[in-house]
C-alpha cells in the first residue's frame, strides 16, 4: 500500500468509524512519550505539512534558537484506541520529526533507529525483535518518601487471585490487541506484584512503537483498576528487578540468516560475528539500554540470583547457550525450525529508550558482521557463581558498574557517537552526566539511617 492510500485509509476510517481525536505520538531523547490531539478535520493537513511545534521544549530536541519542529504523522502506525473493552473515539499515530525545510531531525530517536535500519538494509537485512517486558504494580503512586507496596506477594508464574487489579493481564491483552499489538505470553513474575507480557516478534521499529504503546497501555488499565505500573528497573532492595530481555535475529527476506544446519547450536558464520560484535562494544551501549541511576541496582543489586526467580540480571560480558547467566544467550529450539534461531541480548531493561536501544544493539551486531569478529568461547558455568580470579581467568569482564561509568565508556565509542548521530549523542551524555551528579549529591534514606543516629 503505497503512503497516500494509507493514508486515504486513515481519513476514510475517521468518517466510517466517527472517530473525534487523533492522538500523534512521539518521543523524547530520554525515552519519554509526548502526545498532541488534532481533530480528524485537521489531519489532512497534518499529513501534507506536519504540526509545527516548539523543539526547545522537548528533552534534546532543538536549541531555543532553531526551536521550530514538525511532527508529520506515519499513516502506517494507524491504530483505533480502546478502552474499557468497548472502541473509544480516538485513534493514534507515531510522527516522524523533521526540521522546518521538511528534512528529518537527527535528533528525532525513531529516525535514529531508521538510520540503524537503514543500514542494516544495505547489507541485505531486516532486523527482528521479540521483547519480554517486566514491570511492578503497586497499591498506589508512592509519594515522596513513600515506600512502594506491591500488589501481591506472589512468585514466578503463581497464580495470584487478589481483590485488587483483577484479572489486570487479561484486560492489559485485551487492550494490547485492541491495538494491534500481538502478545506471545504473560505471567508473574519473581517479585511481589511484578508481571510480564511478551510480545511477538516484529520488526525493530514496529516493536519500539510497541513498546512505547505497550507502556502506556499498562499504565492505562492499571489506573482504570486503581493500582499503579511503574517500570523502574529495580523499585526494591530485597527483590529482582525489571528487564527486558529481547530476543533478536537477522533476515535475508523469508531466511533467517542466524540459521546454519549442522552448525554449533545451528548458528551460522553471522549469527556468531553478530554475537561477537555485542560482547566487543557491550560496555559502550550499556549506558544507552540501561540509561537510569537506578538501572545498575538492577545489574549489581544480587537478588536477581534468587534461585528459580527466572530474572536473572546479567552482569559480566559472555554468551552461553541457554546460560541464564550470560549477557547473551542462544535459546534452545528445535534444530527443525531454522526461521526460530535465535539470540536473546539480556541487560536491556523496560526504562530504556526502545528506539536509541535497539539501534545501538544492531549497530554493535552488524559491526561484527562488518568486520568479521571472531566469537569467543560461549560461558558454561552459572558466571555470578565464578570467582573473579576465575573470570578473569576466562577473558569475562563486568558491565559498567554505575552510570558514571557507562557514560565514560560511551563517550569514547565511535560506534554509539555514528550510530546516535552528533545532537543526540551530546545531549544524551550531558544529561547523563546530569543526572548522576544530582545522584552523587543527594543524601539517601540508607545514609540517614545508619549514620544519623550514630555519628
Amino acid at each position: 500500500m503505497a503512503v497516500d492510500r494509507q493514508e486515504e485509509f486513515v481519513l476514510r476510517t475517521l468518517e466510517e468509524r466517527d472517530i473525534r481525536f487523533v492522538r500523534l505520538w512521539f518521543t523524547d531523547v530520554l525515552g519519554y512519550l509526548k502526545s498532541v490531539s488534532v481533530a480528524p478535520a485537521e489531519l489532512e493537513g497534518a499529513f501534507a505539512e506536519g504540526i509545527g511545534f516548539d523543539g526547545s521544549a522537548v528533552e534534546g530536541f532543538a536549541r531555543v534558537y532553531e526551536a521550530d519542529m514538525i511532527a508529520r504523522p506515519d499513516p502506517s502506525t494507524f491504530q483505533l484506541m480502546q478502552a474499557g473493552g468497548a472502541t473509544a473515539g480516538t485513534g493514534r499515530m507515531f510522527c516522524d520529526i523533521l526540521t522546518p525545510d521538511g528534512t528529518p531531525s537527527y535528533a528525532d530517536p525513531r529516525f535514529v533507529l531508521k538510520r540503524a535500519l537503514g543500514r542494516a538494509s544495505q547489507l541485505g537485512f531486516t532486523f527482528y525483535t521479540h521483547p519480554e517486558i517486566e514491570f511492578f504494580l503497586l497499591r498506589e503512586k508512592p509519594e515522596p518518601g513513600q515506600r512502594p507496596r506491591p500488589i501481591d506477594a506472589g512468585g514466578y508464574f503463581d497464580h495470584t487471585p487478589h481483590s485488587i487489579a483483577h484479572d489486570f493481564r487479561r484486560e492489559a491483552i485485551t487492550m494490547l490487541e485492541g491495538l494491534g499489538i500481538s502478545v506471545e505470553f504473560s505471567h508473574h513474575e519473581g517479585a511481589p506484584g511484578q508481571q510480564e507480557i511478551d510480545l511477538r516478534y516484529a520488526d525493530a521499529l514496529s516493536t519500539a512503537d510497541n513498546i512505547m504503546t505497550f507502556k502506556i497501555a499498562m499504565k492505562e488499565v492499571a489506573l482504570q483498576q486503581g493500582v499503579y505500573a511503574s517500570f523502574m528497573p529495580k523499585p526494591f532492595t530485597d527483590h529482582p528487578g525489571s528487564g527486558m530481555h529481547t530476543h533478536m535475529s537477522l533476515f535475508e527476506g523469508d531466511r533467517n540468516v542466524f540459521y546454519e544446519p549442522g552448525g554449533e547450536y545451528h548458528l551460522s558464520k553471522v549469527a556468531k560475528a553478530f554475537i561477537a560484535g555485542l560482547l566487543r562494544h557491550a560496555a559502550e551501549i550499556t549506558a544507552v539500554c540501561n540509561q537510569w541511576v537506578n538501572s545498575y541496582k538492577r545489574l549489581w543489586g544480587g537478588t536477581e540470583r534468587i534461585a528459580g526467580a527466572g530474572g536473572e540480571a546479567p552482569a559480566y560480558i559472555c554468551w552461553g547457550h541457554n546460560n541464564r547467566s550470560a549477557l547473551i544467550r542462544v535459546p534452545m529450539y528445535k534444530p527443525a525450525k531454522g526461521n526460530a534461531t535465535r539470540i536473546e541480548f539480556r541487560s536491556i531493561d523496560s526504562a530504556c529508550n526502545p528506539y536509541l536501544a535497539y539501534a545501538v544493539i544492531l549497530a554493535a551486531g552488524l559491526k561484527g558482521i562488518e568486520d568479521d569478529y571472531e566469537l569467543p568461547p560461549g560461558a558454561e558455568d552459572d558466571v555470578w557463581a565464578l570467582t573473579s580470579t576465575e573470570r578473569h581467568a576466562l577473558g569475562i569482564e563486568p558491565l559498567p558498574q554505575n552510570l558514571s561509568d557507562a557514560i565514560n565508556v560511551m563517550e569514547g565509542s565511535e560506534l554509539v557517537a555514528e550510530t546516535l548521530g552528533e545532537q543526540v549523542f551530546d545531549f544524551f551524555l550531558r544529561n547523563k552526566r546530569e543526572e548522576w551528579q544530582e545522584y552523587r549529591q543527594h543524601v539517601s534514606e540508607f545514609e540517614l539511617d545508619r549514620y544519623l543516629g550514630v555519628l
